[in-house]
C-alpha cells in the first residue's frame, strides 16, 4: 500500500508521522517512510536547491522542473522496488504537493501539470492520501516557533499559501475514495489517534 500525507505548511506531517511509523510497525506493518523532495542521495540533493533561502529568484518553472526531477528518481529507485516487494510505503508528501503548490499556489495550467506528473512517476498514485488541514496563519505561526527549517517556499506571501489550501481541499474532495481529511488545529494526541485510526482501518480493508 502507498499512503502519502499532504498539508499545508505547519500542519504538523513531520512531528505525527515517526511515532505513527513506530506504532504500524508494532502492530506488524512491513513499513517504509520516506520523504519528497528527497528520500534519496541524489534527491536529497536536489532537495538542498529548492529549499535554500539564497535560491529566491528561483521561477516557478524551474521550481516545478526541479521537484520532478527529484520525484522521478524516488519512485523508481525507493518507492517501486518497495512496493513491489510487499512493503507498505508512507511518504511525506508526493505528487500533490505539485498540483497545490505549483498548480493552485502559483496558478500554472493544473492540466498540463497533471501530464507531467504522469510521466513524472510513470503513473503510480498513492492509495491513500491524508490530508492534515489548518488554518494558514496559524500553520505559519507554528512553523516560525519550532526548531524546524525555515525554506524558501515558506516565505511566500500569506495568499499564496491560501491558495495552496484551498488547492489541497478541492482535490481532496475531487477525490474522496482516495483522500481523508484530518483538522491538524486539534492537540498532537488527537491527530495521533486519528492518524492510527484511519490507516489500520484502510490497511485492514486492503487486506481483505
Amino acid at each position: 500500500m502507498f499512503i502519502t500525507f499532504e498539508g499545508p505548511e505547519g500542519s504538523g506531517k513531520t512531528s505525527q508521522i515517526p511515532p505513527l511509523v513506530d506504532f504500524l510497525r508494532a502492530q506488524g506493518v512491513d513499513l517504509f517512510p520516506t520523504r519528497e523532495p528527497g528520500g534519496t542521495p541524489i534527491s536529497d540533493q536536489v532537495r538542498s536547491i529548492l529549499m535554500n533561502m539564497d535560491n529566491q529568484a528561483m521561477h516557478p518553472r524551474t521550481e516545478i522542473l526541479l521537484f520532478c526531477a527529484s520525484r522521478a528518481q524516488i519512485v523508481e529507485q525507493v518507492i517501486r522496488p518497495k512496493l513491489a516487494h510487499g512493503c507498505t510505503v508512507l511518504c511525506d508528501r508526493y505528487a500533490d504537493s505539485t498540483l497545490a503548490y505549483q498548480g493552485y499556489g502559483h496558478g500554472l495550467d493544473k492540466v498540463f501539470l497533471r501530464e507531467l506528473l504522469e510521466f513524472t512517476t510513470g503513473g503510480l498514485w498513492p492509495d491513500c492520501t491524508i490530508l492534515l488541514d489548518i488554518d494558514v496563519q496559524q500553520g505559519l505561526q507554528r512553523k516560525q516557533q519550532c526548531r524546524g527549517e525555515w525554506n524558501r517556499l515558506d516565505a511566500y506571501e500569506l495568499a499564496f499559501h491560501e491558495r495552496v489550501r484551498q488547492g489541497y481541499l478541492e482535490m481532496a474532495h475531487q477525490q474522496p475514495e482516495r483522500w481523508q481529511i484530518v483538522d491538524a488545529s486539534q492537540s498532537q494526541e488527537a491527530v495521533q489517534q486519528t492518524l492510527r485510526s484511519i490507516l489500520l482501518n484502510r490497511l485492514a480493508s486492503r487486506a481483505r
